[in-house]
């Protein structure tokens, strides 16, 4: 559910008015649809698990490396990409990155083990790591100002409808075809986007593009996966203490360490970290990070209790899921005016707090709760969300120097991408390891094998019961529901908790006023914040930002 920022990618030189490109909305309505192709991936994922977890057999870890493996190499190549863009042409980078996501995808929907699934989720995250930073670079190309913020304004756009369209279009491919379709889909999309961009889209390039930084890229997402695997082992095998545990965890913790040290002192860092030097900027990052590793935590294990305990179908459990995104419609738009009354903090605290109070009545549900709870919860997410997100983005736009907005937005995203990559992880090692002993007094007289699949998760033991038959499947789904509640109240508890420290660190130190930044020479070269010419403004002090205070 993690959602890109508009300030993506490195600002090409702006388009002469008297040459403007008269085919410009055509190349937006491509460029919005690739964006489009690749956010509604994840979202159409969602709500596929369950079929996903039935018919392959996989495991509740694997289900979530499915989603992690998309995640942490989406968040790794952002910035490589945008780089190759700038350096061999952005039309051509863009076209490479989708041929990539098409092929992948292809592979994935006629994936045969959970592990090829994982292997092909990172190829496509792979290639979709290119659509962000490339398109919104072609557009800041293609469209004068004065038209630019309504070009980006759509492209965003194009996130809110993912979030609306993918579950429900996942539901009835699902219930129509097979798992494989939801991915399937993206290949006939991507090859007339393909042709589209080679047609209509006009090449550019930057005449003074960045530097790679293959090193960087390649302790992260070694960094991220040993990490992301050390956190899932642990909730799997219940041995927090032993070596396969503890040993990549370490090993992943070091590899992030290194990657920082090496960010810090680089001259091209695919991380700017002088920027968290800038409260608004790092203090707003924390937040919307954190309720984003909150919801996509707890966000998957109620798609398993629409679907496999409530008895949903696929398409019905998608639909429920809607409201999310109605109540990001409603509040996003109107924050800018509540921040002008209320004030930042405030606001964004409201939108916190609704989603803490959300998160805890989600902690309380039953398996007979009604509908219209459900379908509210929901509703609730996305309107504390749309509270939290728009207004916290502006902070960090407006703390960002325009001739760093690209590194700013690749911060952004890259950290909101990993921070969601590691609260499913931990919110997913949690759940299993409440669900395994919760379950356990249940599973005597299973033969070790079957034992071990109903311990794993509630698909798992669903499919022991159809096994077993008789009395012993009704009991058997009845303790493994009993027990999937009690670790999903577990999931709604750790996402409150996460949601009320976001909410403690914005009372605490989020400034009254946004800032806007006034950079000089110092660490991190030019641009940076850090050094003695660096000057931080209040908004009222700043004339050049009293137009876009939030």
């Amino acid at each position: 559910m993690s959602q890109p920022d508009p300030g993506q990618g490195p600002l090409p030189t702006e388009p002469d008015q008297d040459e403007l490109n008269p085919r410009r909305w055509a190349i937006l309505g491509v460029l919005v649809v690739s964006l489009l192709v690749v956010v509604l991936d994840n979202t159409v994922l969602n709500v596929a698990l369950p079929t996903i977890s039935r018919d392959l057999g996989a495991s509740q870890a694997q289900l979530v490396w499915s989603i992690n493996s998309y995640t942490c190499v989406f968040a790794a190549m952002l910035f490589t990409w945008g780089v190759l863009g700038d350096r061999y042409g952005r039309k051509l980078i863009l076209m490479i990155g989708l041929v990539f996501f098409g092929f992948a995808s292809l592979l994935t929907a006629y994936a045969q083990t959970p592990e090829q699934l994982i292997v092909f989720r990172g190829v496509m995250g792979f290639g979709g790591a290119s659509v962000l930073p490339v398109t919104l670079a072609i557009i800041t190309v293609v469209f004068p100002p004065k038209e630019r913020g309504k070009a980006i304004g759509m492209w965003a756009a194009a996130v809110g409808a993912a979030v609306a369209i993918g579950p429900v279009l996942g539901g009835f491919l699902i219930e129509h075809f097979w798992w494989g379709s939801v991915f399937l889909i993206n290949v006939p999309i991507v090859v007339v986007g393909v042709i589209a961009i080679k047609i209509l889209v006009p090449e550019s390039k930057n005449p003074n593009p960045g530097r790679l930084d293959p090193l960087g890229v390649l302790l992260s997402v070694s960094g991220l996966l040993l990490l992301t695997y050390g956190i899932l082992q642990g909730g799997d095998t219940q041995q927090w203490g032993s070596f396969e545990v503890l040993g990549p965890t370490i090993a992943g913790v070091l590899l992030i360490v290194a990657f920082v040290l090496l960010e810090w002192r680089s001259d091209h860092p695919s991380l700017d970290l002088s920027l968290f030097k800038i409260r608004s900027f790092s203090v707003s990052l924390t937040a919307v990070s954190l309720a984003f590793a909150a919801l996509s935590g707890t966000l998957i294990f109620l798609t398993f209790y629409l679907q496999v305990v409530r008895g949903y179908s696929p398409l019905q459990a998608g639909l429920c899921v809607v409201p999310v995104a109605v109540g990001q419609i409603i509040s996003a738009p109107r924050s800018a005016k509540m921040v002008a009354r209320f004030g930042g903090r405030r606001v964004v605290g409201f939108g916190l707090g609704l989603v803490s109070v959300v998160f805890l009545i989600i902690s309380q549900l039953t398996i007979t709760s009604p509908l219209w709870l459900i379908l509210a919860l929901f509703f609730g997410l996305g309107l504390g969300l749309g509270n939290v997100v728009a207004p916290s983005t502006t902070r960090m736009t407006l703390a960002t120097p325009p001739q760093r907005s690209g590194a700013g937005s690749a911060v952004q995203n890259t950290v909101r991408q990993v921070v969601a990559a590691l609260g499913i992880a931990v919110i997913s090692s949690v759940v299993a390891s409440v669900y395994a002993t919760a379950i356990e007094p249940a599973l005597a007289g299973l033969s070790p094998e079957a034992a071990a699949t109903a311990q794993d998760s509630v698909s798992g033991a669903f499919v022991v019961a159809g096994q077993i038959g008789g009395d012993a499947a009704a009991a058997l789904q009845a303790a493994s529901s009993d027990a999937f509640m009690t670790s999903l109240h577990a999931a709604g508890y750790l996402s409150m908790v996460l949601c009320l420290v976001a909410l403690a660190v914005i009372l605490r130190w989020l400034p009254a006023s946004a800032e806007s930044v006034s950079w000089a020479g110092g660490h991190g070269g030019e641009g940076s914040p850090v050094g003695p010419g660096a000057k931080h403004h209040r908004a009222d002090e700043a004339p050049e930002a009293v137009d876009l205070v939030e």
